[in-house]
């Protein structure tokens, strides 16, 4: 596997990130980017005409991710050359929410499933219902084929969210990118840090991913009192108090993270299911915790794969970056800590993340607020 990595930053231009370079053309290059800058056409046809034989896929974001680092307002490139690995990649276009498992389905009825290994997939972070796609995607591939990815973000403005194929930006695709192979090994793992305070509250009234009622009561009024004075800066401010959900009898739990609220009929709109029926808590997280989460996703990763990866994809929620503001590179660094500064990683923050919520087991998840990585080795 040969990997090679570039930024755009309006300071410099184009510059190189690390040794890296490719002695054969890339089978595919992953491009994440400030909303504004991954619609410059400029910008595209300089990532096509550097790779013009490699499949483009990639997304806007809430903060680009490349080495230790996190960036604002810049385009990271991470271009790959599989040896043992071929890659077929699918964009569709969704045209409603209601639309997001079908969606699901078919992109995975589009990929052959003789040889695959894994699928990755990013999509448009405000027009789809990711517990739905999910559910889509693993309605309809192999059992023994786990998804990993994320929504593609917009800084936190909730406003406009694109997805990069064939260099061209697609405001309502969904991409997925089917890995063949036997010699590609993956790891993924996924973690929070968030911990949940307050009393179980029973979603008494919900559609799908929208949220009418908590124990009989308007669901908006209720986080607004818990909210406070920051209730004004609502969709934005609830990144800061997500939803825990019991699964599993309470084995397990998802979180949820508010998209948009509708002040006349009272209901919050989350990226995600919120089953009716399920128990919820509000949650809130430390610096300390979303640090030690992302170090547990390193370490799931490295259980999974069996070994050290060559290369890691990180997907973080915005929701961890308004948390954490300067210390944001801390759970970079945990990660690299776990893996070794020298392996190439990229990522960037979302709108959600797609994930196994168990380990060892292949069935996806959609999440919020964690951090999620997706690592390939060929040794």
């Amino acid at each position: 596997m040969f990997i090679e990595q570039k930024i755009w930053d309006k300071q410099q231009g184009w510059h190189t990130v690390g040794n890296g370079k490719l002695d054969t053309p890339a089978q595919i290059v992953f491009v994440f980017g400030d909303i504004e800058l991954v619609q410059n056409t400029d910008i595209l046809s300089d990532i096509s005409k550097s790779y013009p034989d490699s499949q483009i896929v990639g997304c806007s974001t809430a903060g680009e991710i490349i080495e230790e680092t996190v960036l604002d307002q810049t385009v990271v490139v991470t271009a790959v050359s599989f040896e043992h690995t071929s890659i077929r990649t699918v964009c569709m276009d969704i045209e409603s929410m209601s639309d997001s498992m079908v969606m699901g389905e078919r992109l995975a009825q589009a990929l052959p499933v003789d040889g695959l290994s894994h699928v990755f997939v990013l999509s448009n972070g405000l027009n789809v219902n990711g517990s739905a796609l999910a559910r889509g995607l693993a309605n309809r591939l192999p059992r023994n084929v786990a998804v990993t990815g994320g929504l593609a973000g917009d800084r936190d403005n909730f406003k406009n969210t694109v997805v990069i194929f064939d260099a061209n930006v697609r405001s309502k695709g969904i991409i997925v990118v089917g890995f063949y192979g036997t010699k590609l090994k993956l790891g993924y793992g996924s973690m929070g840090g968030w911990s949940s305070f307050g009393i179980d509250r029973v979603v008494t009234r919900s559609e799908g991913n929208v949220l009418y009622e908590l124990d009989g009561q308007n669901a908006l009024d209720l986080y607004k009192m818990y909210l406070g004075d920051m209730a004004s800066g609502l969709p934005a401010t609830g990144l800061l108090f997500p939803l825990s959900i019991r699964i599993d009898n309470g084995k397990s739990h998802l979180v949820r993270t508010i998209m948009g609220i509708n002040e006349s009929d009272g209901s919050l709109t989350f990226a995600g299911d919120i089953p009716q029926g399920s128990y919820v808590r509000l949650m809130k997280a430390g610096l300390e915790q979303l640090v030690e989460g992302a170090s547990g996703a390193a370490n799931i990763c490295s259980q999974t794969m069996g070994m050290i990866p060559q290369f890691a994809i990180l997907i973080s929620c915005v929701g961890r970056k308004l948390v954490m503001k300067q210390r944001i590179e801390e759970e970079v660094e945990a990660i690299r800590e776990q893996f070794g500064e020298k392996i190439p990683v990229t990522g960037f923050y979302s709108y959600g993340e797609i994930c196994p919520a168990v380990v060892h087991q292949k069935q996806c998840e959609f999440h919020n607020q964690t951090m999620t990585i997706t690592a390939f080795s060929e040794k």
